[in-house]
């Protein structure tokens, strides 16, 4: 029999392959590679390039100005949809490729699935070296694409065109498995690319990766069912796989039937409506004292869906009752043996039904005197809360806190909030009042300033007709303002509010509390007497250069100019900003301070007074310590 073949070139054969792969999960198709993200240069114009122009019809295109910003975009586009579709990146070789770290790492770290499409040096080597080959004297197959190995779920480096089929197949499975999806690298010589090869037609076939819900084991359900019925004081910490998973809705039954109160992660909150009766806040460094103080007291932890990081477990001090067990329901087993935990290995959906399922079964639910405990301290935090929002002075300057106070009043479920990094996502963890699954999208597994504005216009691709706030520090604007124009250019009415304190306000106040007397972390002008950066202000206008990139901005000066901004802001059918300037970085942004601890080593030895004193109380913490075995 003669197998039926086309003759395209490397390049070519790709695009038409991703073109062809979808995702299937609970009986919903979608497409696996949404569109693609690309800057161009000699290592990909002629392939990737001109694939991209050759198969239009196809896969759509979209137009970035710095890689790693696509990476974000790809990777926001990713969580909003449940990671059961993604873009793809293509760069040129040399800081085209570098560029891609990043972002790489923010997917991985996050189990977010992205395809890199680097362009690489020739395979041929017929131009040794290349413009932006880096020469390694002891191997000749190292390129700068090699730095992606480590951040990558799954690399290859595609030096021969029949290479690609099973490189193809095997990126297309991690990208759609739950367990071991992040960023997929396919290295592409330039050479290669654009090289012609006979592709069997079959390899241009519609194929669909079913996205497995992996039901828990029986003995291990069997175990997890016991300990939950042997706990006093079981605490729930839903973390970002119940979102991954569609568990929301398994999640509140549970909790419902059996009065668990679920604390949550960054990446978690949302799991339960903010005013659901068993919905304690957020938990860890930036948490609420009502879940800390039940983590502290809990005598069973039940991670769903969680990676345990040290923000979310304050550095193994947090969860310090006598003899406290962890029961770990988690897709990854990686992550399900943590804290020398119990393993209950499952999708954190069909694992919370079955255990819902089997604890009816037995009539279980927690004493009543407990839900009353921690409804009580949820009824004193909401107080705590209203007390940061309250703003009744309406023409001085808000704090941090009544800005998203005031966010708070305009916004409905369909509203997305997208932040990352600075003093926003504690402010937020401990404050915001979420309203709808996906609406509190924070990226903090790496914390990676600069990812909101480009991930919003991912964010927003996937969820059309939703409003959708990039929530920026002029810190992190300062990092990737770029992608104001492709908002721009492709009309993606993304709406940006842009807080001008400054300066780096969390790492100023974490400075301060170790002894680093927030050395560098402010906006200003050096001061002629000792050097430091304690002059006035840095004259910057943030809100003009968003104005220059194409952006419509709206200035708010008072509380009662912002609650003015953010309605048009809202109701914009354009890419709009909302710049309100708080206060600088050497005040308090407003909200309670850290109910937990966060393990960061200061200086043993010092002359300065405030290290010796950071110090001492450092060494005081420390003795609470303590590995859960």
């Amino acid at each position: 029999m003669t197998t039926q073949t086309t003759r395209l070139t490397v390049a070519q054969a790709l695009v038409r392959f991703l073109a062809a792969q979808y995702t299937e999960r609970d009986g919903q198709r979608q497409r696996l590679i949404g569109a693609t993200w690309g800057i161009f240069g000699h290592g990909n114009v002629a392939g990737l390039g001109q694939a991209l122009v050759e198969y239009a019809d196809v896969m759509p295109y979209h137009q970035g100005r710095n890689e790693q910003a696509m990476v974000h975009a790809a990777v926001g586009y990713a969580r909003q949809s449940g990671r059961l579709s993604t873009h793809a990146v293509t760069t040129s070789i040399g800081p085209g490729a570098t560029n891609l770290v990043t972002g790489a790492a923010l997917a991985t770290i996050n189990h977010l699935p992205v395809l890199l499409l680097p362009g690489d040096t020739f395979a041929t080597r017929p131009a040794d070296p290349v413009l932006q080959q880096l020469e390694v004297p002891y191997a000749g197959d190292i390129s700068v694409n090699d730095t992606l190995r480590p951040v990558s779920r799954y690399f290859d480096r595609v030096t021969r065109p029949e290479a690609l089929i099973p490189a193809a197949f095997q990126a297309m499975r991690v990208l759609a498995d739950p367990v071991d999806t992040g960023a997929v690298t396919l290295a592409l010589p330039q050479d290669v690319q654009a090289e012609a090869y006979d592709w069997p037609e079959e390899f241009f076939a519609e194929r669909t990766w079913r996205v497995r819900r992996p039901a828990p084991d029986q003995a291990e359900l069997a175990d997890a069912v016991r300990v939950i019925r042997e706990a006093r004081r079981p605490l729930i910490v839903a973390g970002g796989g119940v979102h991954h998973a569609r568990a929301e809705e398994a999640l509140a039954e549970l909790a419902d039937a059996t009065g668990i109160p679920v604390a949550s992660t960054q990446a978690g909150k949302g799991s339960l409506r903010y005013d659901h009766p068993q919905d304690v806040g957020a938990i860890g460094h930036t948490g609420t004292a009502t879940a800390n103080e039940l983590a502290r007291t809990a005598d069973l932890v039940i991670g769903v869906g969680t990676r345990y990081t040290d923000f979310t477990t304050a550095s193994g001090t947090l969860f310090a009752a006598d003899g406290v067990r962890f029961l770990n329901l988690n897709i990854a087993p990686y992550d399900g043996h943590k804290l020398s935990g119990l393993p209950l290995i499952a999708d954190a959906r069909a694992g919370l039904e079955e255990l819902a399922e089997a604890l009816e079964l037995h009539g279980h639910r927690v004493a009543d005197a407990y839900v009353a405990e921690y409804g009580e301290d949820k009824q004193r935090w909401e107080h705590r809360v209203d007390a940061c929002y309250e703003a009744e002075e309406p023409d001085t300057r808000p704090t941090q806190a009544q800005v998203l106070g005031l966010l708070d009043e305009i916004v409905d479920e369909s509203d997305i909030l997208i932040n990352a990094a600075g003093s926003l996502p504690g402010d937020l963890h401990k404050l915001w009042r979420t309203r709808s699954r996906d609406q509190y999208h924070l990226e903090y597994g790496y914390s990676c300033m600069g990812y909101e504005i480009p991930a919003a216009i991912g964010v927003r691709m996937a969820a059309p007709g939703r409003p959708v706030w990039a929530l920026v520090g002029d810190g992190t604007y300062l990092m990737m303002p770029t992608e104001i124009v492709t908002a721009v250019q492709e009309n993606v009415p993304i709406k940006m509010l842009l807080v001008q304190n400054h300066g780096y306000a969390s790492i100023g106040g974490l400075s301060e509390s170790v002894g680093g007397e927030r050395f560098g972390t402010a906006y200003r002008h050096r001061n002629p007497d000792d050097g430091t950066f304690t002059g006035a202000p840095l004259p910057v206008d943030l809100a003009a250069n968003a104005a220059s990139l194409g952006m419509r901005v709206l200035r708010a000066k008072t509380i009662r100019d912002l609650r003015a901004a953010l309605a048009e802001a809202r109701a914009a059918d354009t890419p709009t900003c909302v710049y309100v300037e708080t206060e600088t970085a050497d005040t308090v942004s407003g909200p309670p301070p850290a109910q937990a601890w966060w393990d960061v080593p200061v200086a043993e030895t010092a002359t300065r007074v405030s290290a010796v004193k950071a110090r001492e109380e450092y060494d005081r913490h420390v003795s609470t310590r303590r590995r859960h075995l």
